[in-house]
């Protein structure tokens, strides 16, 4: 099956990625969100993105203008109903997740694949709540999308190996570098980048070391573009704090356990970035 259409649902900060990543490739998109205003927010932001490119001449207006045409945004998951590929990317929650997944598996037409950008939850249980195991898999962009070069697809047991192949020709379209991972909490990146993330926030909970000082380490002696802490309010205080939960649960490994100081970080609405405020002041 070749991918035309594709379905972005949730239009936060990932699914503004997905949806510019898919635009920018060719693509039509369908985006959705609960309301108008967080739809055309979500808009808002990726035209401002790309009349950045314009700017620096690194897209040409006309290009940009056409990518925008590429994409619709709307509140009904009936507007879904004629795309090939739907991903997932609402808050990492399972029970919000099954809901979707279960609506959409109402909605859309069999040959429909329905992905997931979950980072830890599993997969398996979000493939159960359809009647199409087989066609439901982890789809893994990594933050910023358009940046970051690597996609995780996730394999449950019950996805058939046909939804893999199709949808790894997808990401390669997407000029992104694809991985085949199993449906386990955190996959490969998550699994290895969190006792690093949680190690900095200990780390600075402990006095070893201030904030500027570990970022700053990092950056210079790992050559790495941003520090553990600048990561975490990046991906977001209760996002990381989910994602530590669900693979603490499931490990039971101590590294995985969120430090104190995310948890009261989160209870005080510290969030990153998305907050204006977390690890650092964002204006």
């Amino acid at each position: 099956m070749q991918i035309k259409k594709v379905g972005v649902v949730g239009f936060g900060l990932m699914g503004m990625g997905i949806t510019q990543v898919c635009a920018q490739s060719g693509y039509a998109v369908v985006v959705s969100d609960v309301s108008d205003e967080r739809v055309n927010k979500g808009l808002a932001s990726i035209n401002s993105r790309l009349s950045k490119r314009v700017g620096n001449g690194k897209l040409s207006l006309t290009d940009k203008d056409a990518m925008m045409a590429r994409i619709n945004g709307t509140t009904t998951n009936q507007d879904f109903t004629d795309c090939d590929l739907i991903i997932e990317a609402v808050n990492e929650d399972l029970e919000l997740k099954k809901k979707v997944f279960a609506e959409l598996d109402a909605l859309c037409p069999r040959h429909t694949i329905l992905g997931t950008n979950t980072s830890c939850l599993s997969v398996t249980d979000m493939a159960m709540a359809t009647k199409r195991p087989e066609k439901v898999l982890g789809i893994h962009f990594h933050n910023p999308a358009p940046v970051m070069t690597l996609l995780e697809l996730v394999k449950t047991v019950v996805t058939s190996d046909e939804t893999i192949e199709t949808c790894r020709k997808f990401g390669i379209s997407l000029g992104k570098n694809v991985v085949v991972a199993p449906d386990i909490a955190g996959f490969i990146v998550t699994r290895l980048l969190t006792p690093f993330l949680l190690g900095a926030v200990r780390m600075l909970e402990d006095g070893i070391a201030t904030r500027d000082e570990i970022d700053t380490a990092c950056k210079g002696a790992l050559n790495h573009p941003m520090g553990p802490l600048e990561v975490v309010d990046l991906i977001g205080l209760d996002t990381e704090l989910s994602v530590d939960e669900t693979l603490y649960e499931e490990t039971k490994d101590p590294k995985y356990a969120p430090p104190a100081l995310l948890r009261k970080m989160v209870t005080a609405g510290w969030l990153g970035r998305k907050t204006k405020k977390g690890f650092y002041e964002y204006k």
